[in-house]
Protein backbone atom coordinates (compact mmCIF):
# COMPACT_ATOMS: atom_id res chain seq x y z
CA UNK A 1 0.00 0.00 0.00
CA UNK A 2 0.75 3.76 -0.73
CA UNK A 3 -0.19 6.68 0.47
CA UNK A 4 -3.50 5.18 1.33
CA UNK A 5 -3.92 3.04 -2.06
CA UNK A 6 -4.04 -0.37 -2.31
CA UNK A 7 -1.78 -1.29 -5.76
CA UNK A 8 -2.08 -4.07 -7.73
CA UNK A 9 0.62 -3.92 -10.64
CA UNK A 10 -0.87 -5.65 -13.61
CA UNK A 11 2.38 -6.20 -15.43
CA UNK A 12 5.39 -7.68 -14.16
CA UNK A 13 7.70 -10.55 -15.27
CA UNK A 14 8.17 -14.36 -14.41
CA UNK A 15 10.64 -16.30 -16.76
CA UNK A 16 12.33 -19.60 -15.42
CA UNK A 17 15.27 -20.76 -15.65
CA UNK A 18 16.62 -24.26 -16.66
CA UNK A 19 17.35 -24.51 -13.25
CA UNK A 20 14.27 -23.59 -11.98
CA UNK A 21 12.05 -25.55 -14.54
CA UNK A 22 13.78 -29.25 -14.35
CA UNK A 23 12.80 -30.07 -11.04
CA UNK A 24 9.19 -29.88 -11.98
CA UNK A 25 9.79 -32.30 -15.17
CA UNK A 26 7.34 -35.20 -15.52
CA UNK A 27 9.32 -38.25 -15.71
CA UNK A 28 8.93 -38.57 -19.27
CA UNK A 29 10.54 -35.54 -19.81
CA UNK A 30 13.40 -36.27 -17.41
CA UNK A 31 14.08 -39.05 -19.33
CA UNK A 32 14.54 -36.47 -22.34
CA UNK A 33 16.66 -34.15 -20.35
CA UNK A 34 20.10 -35.30 -21.86
CA UNK A 35 18.47 -34.82 -25.52
CA UNK A 36 17.81 -31.01 -24.57
CA UNK A 37 20.69 -29.78 -23.22
CA UNK A 38 21.70 -29.48 -26.46
CA UNK A 39 20.08 -26.60 -26.72
CA UNK A 40 20.64 -24.61 -23.37
CA UNK A 41 22.11 -21.20 -23.56
CA UNK A 42 23.37 -18.69 -21.15
CA UNK A 43 21.83 -15.94 -19.82
CA UNK A 44 24.52 -12.79 -19.86
CA UNK A 45 22.56 -10.50 -18.35
CA UNK A 46 19.58 -9.53 -15.74
CA UNK A 47 16.57 -8.59 -17.24
CA UNK A 48 17.16 -5.15 -16.04
CA UNK A 49 20.85 -4.85 -17.69
CA UNK A 50 22.36 -6.73 -14.90
CA UNK A 51 26.07 -8.08 -16.20
CA UNK A 52 26.11 -11.34 -14.16
CA UNK A 53 28.46 -12.78 -12.36
CA UNK A 54 29.57 -16.48 -12.80
CA UNK A 55 27.62 -17.82 -9.80
CA UNK A 56 24.57 -15.32 -10.82
CA UNK A 57 24.32 -17.17 -14.43
CA UNK A 58 21.51 -19.33 -15.71
CA UNK A 59 20.39 -21.04 -18.35
CA UNK A 60 17.37 -20.93 -21.26
CA UNK A 61 16.38 -23.45 -23.87
CA UNK A 62 16.57 -21.97 -27.03
CA UNK A 63 15.24 -24.33 -30.08
CA UNK A 64 15.57 -23.97 -33.52
CA UNK A 65 13.24 -21.56 -35.74
CA UNK A 66 13.21 -19.49 -38.37
CA UNK A 67 15.65 -17.02 -38.41
CA UNK A 68 14.00 -13.30 -38.91
CA UNK A 69 11.23 -14.39 -36.41
CA UNK A 70 11.18 -11.30 -34.65
CA UNK A 71 13.66 -7.77 -34.65
CA UNK A 72 14.81 -8.82 -31.11
CA UNK A 73 17.50 -11.13 -32.74
CA UNK A 74 18.36 -9.77 -36.12
CA UNK A 75 21.83 -7.85 -36.49
CA UNK A 76 20.57 -3.75 -35.68
CA UNK A 77 20.88 -0.87 -38.27
CA UNK A 78 20.87 2.35 -36.66
CA UNK A 79 18.70 4.79 -38.28
CA UNK A 80 20.84 6.98 -41.08
CA UNK A 81 23.42 3.77 -41.99
CA UNK A 82 22.98 1.94 -44.82
CA UNK A 83 23.40 -1.24 -43.12
CA UNK A 84 24.29 -3.00 -39.91
CA UNK A 85 27.47 -2.03 -38.73
CA UNK A 86 30.55 -4.59 -38.81
CA UNK A 87 30.22 -7.09 -36.01
CA UNK A 88 27.76 -4.95 -34.26
CA UNK A 89 25.66 -6.56 -31.42
CA UNK A 90 22.34 -5.26 -30.05
CA UNK A 91 23.16 -3.96 -26.90
CA UNK A 92 20.89 -4.25 -23.87
CA UNK A 93 18.17 -1.37 -23.14
CA UNK A 94 19.08 1.45 -20.69
CA UNK A 95 17.60 1.22 -17.19
CA UNK A 96 14.87 3.59 -16.80
CA UNK A 97 14.28 3.88 -12.52
CA UNK A 98 16.64 4.42 -10.23
CA UNK A 99 18.22 1.20 -8.97
CA UNK A 100 18.13 -2.58 -10.76
CA UNK A 101 16.02 -5.16 -9.13
CA UNK A 102 17.69 -8.02 -7.42
CA UNK A 103 19.25 -10.32 -9.70
CA UNK A 104 17.01 -13.23 -9.89
CA UNK A 105 14.07 -12.12 -8.91
CA UNK A 106 12.48 -12.49 -12.07
CA UNK A 107 13.27 -16.64 -11.61
CA UNK A 108 14.13 -17.73 -8.38
CA UNK A 109 14.48 -15.40 -5.95
CA UNK A 110 10.99 -14.80 -4.97
CA UNK A 111 11.59 -13.69 -1.36
CA UNK A 112 13.74 -10.54 -2.59
CA UNK A 113 10.94 -9.92 -5.21
CA UNK A 114 8.66 -9.83 -2.05
CA UNK A 115 10.74 -7.11 -0.13
CA UNK A 116 11.21 -5.16 -3.22
CA UNK A 117 7.17 -4.93 -3.36
CA UNK A 118 7.25 -4.18 -0.31
CA UNK A 119 9.58 -1.31 -1.01
CA UNK A 120 7.66 -0.23 -4.21
CA UNK A 121 3.86 0.03 -2.07
CA UNK A 122 2.60 -2.85 -3.86
CA UNK A 123 0.17 -5.31 -2.72
CA UNK A 124 -0.09 -7.54 -5.36
CA UNK A 125 1.65 -8.38 -8.83
CA UNK A 126 -0.01 -10.18 -11.52
CA UNK A 127 3.09 -12.23 -13.01
CA UNK A 128 3.36 -11.95 -16.93
CA UNK A 129 4.62 -15.99 -17.38
CA UNK A 130 6.96 -16.69 -20.07
CA UNK A 131 6.51 -20.83 -20.50
CA UNK A 132 10.13 -22.46 -22.76
CA UNK A 133 8.85 -23.65 -25.88
CA UNK A 134 9.49 -23.70 -29.82
CA UNK A 135 10.34 -27.38 -29.41
CA UNK A 136 9.62 -29.22 -32.85
CA UNK A 137 8.18 -32.38 -30.58
CA UNK A 138 4.41 -31.77 -29.41
CA UNK A 139 5.25 -33.97 -26.54
CA UNK A 140 8.43 -31.85 -25.41
CA UNK A 141 6.12 -28.95 -25.58
CA UNK A 142 3.27 -30.01 -23.42
CA UNK A 143 5.75 -31.37 -20.94
CA UNK A 144 7.80 -27.92 -20.67
CA UNK A 145 4.11 -26.37 -20.62
CA UNK A 146 3.15 -28.79 -17.34
CA UNK A 147 6.33 -28.04 -15.56
CA UNK A 148 5.93 -24.74 -16.13
CA UNK A 149 2.09 -24.34 -14.76
CA UNK A 150 3.65 -26.35 -11.89
CA UNK A 151 6.50 -24.09 -10.59
CA UNK A 152 4.05 -21.16 -11.19
CA UNK A 153 1.94 -22.92 -8.92
CA UNK A 154 4.23 -23.38 -6.36
CA UNK A 155 5.26 -20.06 -6.38
CA UNK A 156 2.53 -17.99 -6.03
CA UNK A 157 0.66 -20.92 -3.41
CA UNK A 158 3.49 -19.28 -1.28
CA UNK A 159 2.50 -16.08 -1.06
CA UNK A 160 -1.28 -16.13 -1.36
CA UNK A 161 -2.67 -12.82 -2.14
CA UNK A 162 0.80 -11.36 -3.11
CA UNK A 163 1.26 -13.01 -6.71
CA UNK A 164 -1.47 -13.51 -9.27
CA UNK A 165 -0.60 -15.29 -12.41
CA UNK A 166 -1.32 -16.34 -15.87
CA UNK A 167 -2.00 -19.43 -17.47
CA UNK A 168 -0.65 -19.78 -20.83
CA UNK A 169 -2.30 -22.56 -23.76
CA UNK A 170 0.12 -22.83 -26.57
CA UNK A 171 -1.48 -23.13 -30.18
CA UNK A 172 1.02 -25.94 -31.03
CA UNK A 173 -0.49 -28.35 -29.01
CA UNK A 174 -3.98 -29.85 -29.32
CA UNK A 175 -7.15 -28.07 -27.99
CA UNK A 176 -7.63 -30.60 -25.71
CA UNK A 177 -4.28 -30.37 -24.04
CA UNK A 178 -4.77 -27.05 -23.81
CA UNK A 179 -8.43 -26.97 -22.38
CA UNK A 180 -6.98 -29.77 -20.02
CA UNK A 181 -4.52 -27.25 -18.81
CA UNK A 182 -6.68 -24.44 -18.22
CA UNK A 183 -9.21 -26.58 -16.16
CA UNK A 184 -6.42 -28.33 -14.22
CA UNK A 185 -4.89 -24.46 -13.14
CA UNK A 186 -7.89 -22.40 -13.71
CA UNK A 187 -9.64 -22.29 -10.51
CA UNK A 188 -6.36 -22.01 -8.35
CA UNK A 189 -6.61 -18.37 -6.57
CA UNK A 190 -3.02 -17.53 -8.38
CA UNK A 191 -4.64 -17.76 -11.69
CA UNK A 192 -6.53 -14.63 -13.08
CA UNK A 193 -5.55 -14.53 -16.90
CA UNK A 194 -4.76 -16.85 -19.57
CA UNK A 195 -2.22 -15.96 -22.65
CA UNK A 196 -1.59 -17.08 -26.16
CA UNK A 197 1.28 -18.57 -27.37
CA UNK A 198 0.42 -18.33 -30.85
CA UNK A 199 2.96 -19.62 -34.06
CA UNK A 200 3.92 -16.88 -36.20
CA UNK A 201 0.60 -15.85 -38.51
CA UNK A 202 -1.64 -18.09 -36.57
CA UNK A 203 -4.44 -15.77 -36.06
CA UNK A 204 -6.34 -14.85 -32.44
CA UNK A 205 -9.71 -15.20 -34.07
CA UNK A 206 -9.02 -19.03 -35.40
CA UNK A 207 -12.18 -20.52 -35.00
CA UNK A 208 -10.21 -23.79 -33.75
CA UNK A 209 -9.66 -21.95 -30.42
CA UNK A 210 -13.31 -21.61 -29.37
CA UNK A 211 -12.83 -24.24 -26.74
CA UNK A 212 -10.34 -22.69 -24.99
CA UNK A 213 -12.22 -19.53 -24.71
CA UNK A 214 -15.00 -21.54 -23.11
CA UNK A 215 -12.64 -22.61 -20.84
CA UNK A 216 -11.39 -19.45 -20.03
CA UNK A 217 -14.96 -18.13 -19.31
CA UNK A 218 -15.73 -20.95 -17.30
CA UNK A 219 -12.77 -20.84 -15.23
CA UNK A 220 -13.34 -16.84 -14.84
CA UNK A 221 -10.03 -15.94 -16.39
CA UNK A 222 -9.55 -13.03 -17.91
CA UNK A 223 -7.88 -13.58 -21.61
CA UNK A 224 -4.66 -11.31 -21.84
CA UNK A 225 -2.62 -9.64 -24.73
CA UNK A 226 1.16 -8.87 -24.04
CA UNK A 227 3.64 -8.37 -26.79
CA UNK A 228 6.88 -9.97 -27.07
CA UNK A 229 9.61 -9.90 -29.46
CA UNK A 230 9.43 -12.99 -31.27
CA UNK A 231 6.68 -13.11 -33.76
CA UNK A 232 5.71 -9.42 -33.75
CA UNK A 233 3.46 -8.06 -36.34
CA UNK A 234 4.86 -6.46 -38.95
CA UNK A 235 8.91 -7.68 -37.80
CA UNK A 236 9.35 -8.03 -41.26
CA UNK A 237 8.73 -4.56 -42.54
CA UNK A 238 10.80 -2.89 -39.08
CA UNK A 239 14.34 -2.28 -41.45
CA UNK A 240 16.14 -3.50 -38.85
CA UNK A 241 16.04 -1.13 -36.85
CA UNK A 242 15.04 -2.12 -32.58
CA UNK A 243 14.05 1.82 -32.42
CA UNK A 244 11.27 1.44 -34.78
CA UNK A 245 10.83 -2.33 -33.54
CA UNK A 246 10.36 -1.53 -30.03
CA UNK A 247 7.91 1.57 -30.56
CA UNK A 248 5.85 0.27 -33.09
CA UNK A 249 5.30 -3.20 -32.39
CA UNK A 250 3.63 -3.41 -28.70
CA UNK A 251 1.18 -0.96 -29.77
CA UNK A 252 0.47 -2.56 -33.57
CA UNK A 253 0.72 -5.99 -31.59
CA UNK A 254 -2.11 -5.09 -29.18
CA UNK A 255 -4.14 -2.84 -32.13
CA UNK A 256 -4.46 -6.37 -34.02
CA UNK A 257 -5.06 -8.67 -30.82
CA UNK A 258 -8.39 -6.19 -29.93
CA UNK A 259 -9.50 -5.93 -33.85
CA UNK A 260 -9.20 -9.72 -34.15
CA UNK A 261 -11.06 -10.87 -30.80
CA UNK A 262 -13.68 -8.17 -31.08
CA UNK A 263 -14.17 -8.04 -34.55
CA UNK A 264 -14.50 -11.72 -34.77
CA UNK A 265 -17.51 -11.55 -32.64
CA UNK A 266 -16.17 -13.43 -29.11
CA UNK A 267 -17.12 -10.83 -26.99
CA UNK A 268 -20.47 -11.84 -28.38
CA UNK A 269 -20.07 -15.48 -27.72
CA UNK A 270 -18.24 -15.42 -24.50
CA UNK A 271 -20.05 -12.60 -23.03
CA UNK A 272 -18.77 -13.07 -19.68
CA UNK A 273 -14.84 -13.11 -20.57
CA UNK A 274 -13.14 -10.09 -20.05
CA UNK A 275 -9.92 -8.64 -22.50
CA UNK A 276 -6.89 -7.08 -21.53
CA UNK A 277 -4.05 -5.82 -23.33
CA UNK A 278 -0.57 -5.27 -21.07
CA UNK A 279 2.90 -2.70 -21.47
CA UNK A 280 1.34 -1.77 -25.58
CA UNK A 281 0.49 1.96 -24.18
CA UNK A 282 -2.96 3.19 -24.05
CA UNK A 283 -2.83 6.69 -25.04
CA UNK A 284 -3.77 5.38 -29.14
CA UNK A 285 -6.96 3.79 -27.51
CA UNK A 286 -9.24 5.93 -28.49
CA UNK A 287 -7.91 6.60 -32.28
CA UNK A 288 -7.92 2.42 -32.47
CA UNK A 289 -11.90 2.25 -31.54
CA UNK A 290 -13.04 5.10 -33.20
CA UNK A 291 -10.89 4.35 -36.03
CA UNK A 292 -12.25 -0.01 -35.68
CA UNK A 293 -15.98 1.92 -35.47
CA UNK A 294 -15.64 3.06 -39.19
CA UNK A 295 -13.55 0.54 -40.66
CA UNK A 296 -16.31 -2.18 -39.43
CA UNK A 297 -18.98 -0.79 -41.87
CA UNK A 298 -16.38 0.62 -44.18
CA UNK A 299 -14.33 -2.43 -45.06
CA UNK A 300 -16.60 -5.24 -43.17
CA UNK A 301 -14.72 -8.47 -43.17
CA UNK A 302 -15.81 -8.90 -39.42
CA UNK A 303 -17.96 -11.91 -37.89
CA UNK A 304 -21.48 -11.21 -39.41
CA UNK A 305 -24.16 -9.77 -36.70
CA UNK A 306 -22.08 -8.25 -34.39
CA UNK A 307 -24.15 -7.66 -31.47
CA UNK A 308 -22.28 -4.03 -30.21
CA UNK A 309 -20.37 -1.27 -31.85
CA UNK A 310 -16.93 -1.04 -31.40
CA UNK A 311 -16.77 1.67 -28.82
CA UNK A 312 -19.18 -0.41 -27.01
CA UNK A 313 -17.37 -4.03 -26.65
CA UNK A 314 -13.93 -1.10 -25.50
CA UNK A 315 -16.15 0.68 -22.89
CA UNK A 316 -19.08 -1.33 -21.64
CA UNK A 317 -16.75 -2.55 -19.24
CA UNK A 318 -14.76 -5.74 -19.96
CA UNK A 319 -12.14 -4.29 -21.56
CA UNK A 320 -8.79 -3.56 -19.94
CA UNK A 321 -5.51 -1.81 -20.69
CA UNK A 322 -2.65 -1.52 -18.14
CA UNK A 323 -0.79 1.84 -18.60
CA UNK A 324 2.85 2.58 -19.08
CA UNK A 325 4.26 5.36 -17.16
CA UNK A 326 6.14 7.32 -19.95
CA UNK A 327 2.40 8.16 -21.12
CA UNK A 328 2.18 10.28 -17.95
CA UNK A 329 -0.89 11.63 -16.47
CA UNK A 330 -2.85 13.86 -19.28
CA UNK A 331 -2.62 10.65 -21.22
CA UNK A 332 -4.19 9.22 -18.50
CA UNK A 333 -6.91 11.89 -18.21
CA UNK A 334 -7.59 11.76 -21.92
CA UNK A 335 -8.67 8.37 -22.00
CA UNK A 336 -10.80 8.31 -18.73
CA UNK A 337 -12.50 11.18 -20.61
CA UNK A 338 -12.91 9.29 -23.99
CA UNK A 339 -13.14 6.05 -22.94
CA UNK A 340 -14.33 6.44 -18.86
CA UNK A 341 -12.08 6.06 -15.53
CA UNK A 342 -12.95 2.02 -15.80
CA UNK A 343 -10.48 1.30 -18.07
CA UNK A 344 -6.61 1.90 -17.34
CA UNK A 345 -4.87 -0.40 -14.66
CA UNK A 346 -1.41 0.42 -12.48
CA UNK A 347 1.76 -1.35 -14.33
CA UNK A 348 5.11 -0.81 -13.95
CA UNK A 349 7.21 -4.01 -15.93
CA UNK A 350 9.08 -5.00 -13.13
CA UNK A 351 11.83 -6.23 -12.95
CA UNK A 352 12.53 -4.86 -16.55
CA UNK A 353 14.77 -2.16 -17.24
CA UNK A 354 12.01 -0.02 -18.58
CA UNK A 355 10.56 0.14 -14.75
CA UNK A 356 11.17 2.70 -12.74
CA UNK A 357 11.91 0.60 -9.59
CA UNK A 358 11.88 1.42 -7.01
CA UNK A 359 9.65 4.48 -7.71
CA UNK A 360 7.06 3.20 -9.84
CA UNK A 361 3.72 3.36 -7.85
CA UNK A 362 5.34 6.71 -6.09
CA UNK A 363 5.07 8.65 -9.43
CA UNK A 364 1.90 7.23 -10.47
CA UNK A 365 0.84 8.54 -7.19
CA UNK A 366 1.93 11.97 -8.00
CA UNK A 367 -0.34 12.64 -10.63
CA UNK A 368 -2.50 15.20 -9.41
CA UNK A 369 -4.31 16.00 -12.60
CA UNK A 370 -6.20 12.75 -11.36
CA UNK A 371 -8.35 12.92 -8.51
CA UNK A 372 -7.99 10.08 -5.90
CA UNK A 373 -10.91 8.42 -6.78
CA UNK A 374 -9.93 7.92 -10.21
CA UNK A 375 -6.07 7.10 -9.02
CA UNK A 376 -7.74 4.38 -6.55
CA UNK A 377 -9.63 2.83 -9.79
CA UNK A 378 -6.42 3.06 -11.54
CA UNK A 379 -4.24 1.44 -8.73
CA UNK A 380 -6.99 -1.56 -7.69
CA UNK A 381 -10.21 -1.60 -8.34
CA UNK A 382 -10.02 -1.50 -12.24
CA UNK A 383 -7.64 -4.21 -11.99
CA UNK A 384 -9.71 -5.91 -9.33
CA UNK A 385 -12.79 -6.64 -11.85
CA UNK A 386 -10.14 -7.25 -14.69
CA UNK A 387 -9.19 -10.77 -13.24
CA UNK A 388 -11.99 -11.14 -11.20
CA UNK A 389 -10.17 -10.71 -7.72
CA UNK A 390 -12.43 -11.63 -4.76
Amino acid sequence: MRDGFRVFDADTHFAPSVESLVPYFDRDLRAREAELAQFTRTRKYGRAGQVLTETEKRHYYSFPKDKGEGWGGREPRRLGEAGPREGEERGFQTFMGERQPTVGAEDHDIPARIREMDEEGVDTQLLVTTPMGGHQDPAVELGLLQAHHRLVDDVCSAYPGRLTAMISFNARLSVEDNVSEIKTWGQKPWAVALKAELPLDYPLDHPDLLPIWAAAEEAGLCIAHHSFAAGYPGYRDLWDNPFIGRTASHPWAAMRAIASFMGAGLMDRFPQLHFAILESGFGWLPFWMKRMEDQVVYMGYVAEHLQHTMTEYMTDGRFFAAIVLHEGPDMVRMVNELMGDHVLMFSSDYPHAESRFPGSVDLAVGWDVLSREQKQKIFWDNAARCFNLS
